[in-house]
């Protein structure tokens, strides 16, 4: 009698036959899914410090970088790199080279911001890796105009600075014979007139930091601004004591810039800090 015969090798061979192709199947699916990747958009990465422009604050007179130190922090929670120079105060040109020493040294785009006095300093900087400017209560001039012009009390009356300043003799390598005349604000009259929203103990350490401007800082004709040509942001404060908010709003208007008010001392940035880096992070996303 014959025996049936057996087939082991099939038999055998139909688990592995099922097994290889589970493999096969999620090799491809596994390809699937790293062709998919590859193709996301780069958009949908999440933006990372590297990614974003460098913040530049520039202080203005009778004041000193720390009056940024609200605005910085906020701003590096949120990312941003940022750097506070010393501004000499000396005159818009000189003030000007020495902020564009400090982008020098700077990789990738930048915003440049300016309160007060430096206002006239970034309006006299000029680089490719700025994109935007923000004024914060600041002076924003023409060409040949001198910050000075924008105090004129019949024109843009209300501000309590003349009155406020006190003159001392300095040494200034910039100057004749090494000496220069220089404004301060009187420290008696500093928290009315420059800070009157701002904690009095603060406004106190404040007038005593502040460094003081070459007198004929304010009266230099200022050279082609900035402005004219990069994308501009303006936050007035309706409060100030210094530059009238008259002033401010013709000077916004006057450049086309992005304008938006706060009920702020001239010291905006230090009272309403939170408020003053939205307005720059605005400017940061164009």
């Amino acid at each position: 009698m014959v025996k049936p015969q057996m087939r082991p090798v099939e038999l055998a061979d139909r688990p592995r036959t099922r097994r290889v192709a589970r493999a096969a199947a999620g090799a491809a699916a596994g390809a699937a899914a790293v062709l998919a990747l590859a193709a996301s958009p780069i958009a949908a990465v999440p933006a990372t410090a590297a990614q974003l422009p460098t913040v530049v604050l520039v202080h203005g007179a009778f004041a000193d970088a720390s009056s940024w130190d609200g605005v910085a922090a906020q701003l590096r929670a949120d990312g941003y790199p940022v750097v506070t120079p010393d501004n000499p105060l000396r005159g818009p040109a000189y003030d000007a080279a020495a902020i564009q020493r400090t982008i020098d040294g700077i990789t990738g785009p930048i915003v440049l911001v300016g309160h007060s006095y430096g206002g006239t300093v970034i309006s006299n900087v000029h680089d490719p890796k700025v994109e935007s400017l923000v004024y914060i209560s600041a002076f924003a001039p023409t060409q040949g105009e001198a910050a000075l012009l924008e105090l004129n009390p019949i024109q843009y009356p209300g501000s309590q600075l003349t009155l406020a300043l006190r003159l001392k003799t300095v040494d200034d390598t910039q100057g004749i014979a090494g000496k220069n005349l220089d404004a301060y604000v009187d420290p008696a009259r500093f928290p009315e007139v420059f800070a009157q929203d701002v904690d009095p103990a603060i406004a106190a350490d404040m007038a005593a930091r502040q460094h003081s401007l070459a007198l004929s800082a304010n009266l230099e004709p200022s050279g082609a601004p900035s402005w004219s040509s990069t994308p501009s942001w303006y936050l007035v404060s309706t409060a100030d004591r210094v530059i009238p908010p008259a002033s401010q709003w013709h000077m916004a208007e006057r450049m086309n810039a992005h304008t938006s008010s706060i009920d702020a001392s001239h010291a905006g940035l230090v009272s309403h800090p939170g408020d003053v880096a939205a307005v720059v992070e605005a400017a940061a996303a164009g």
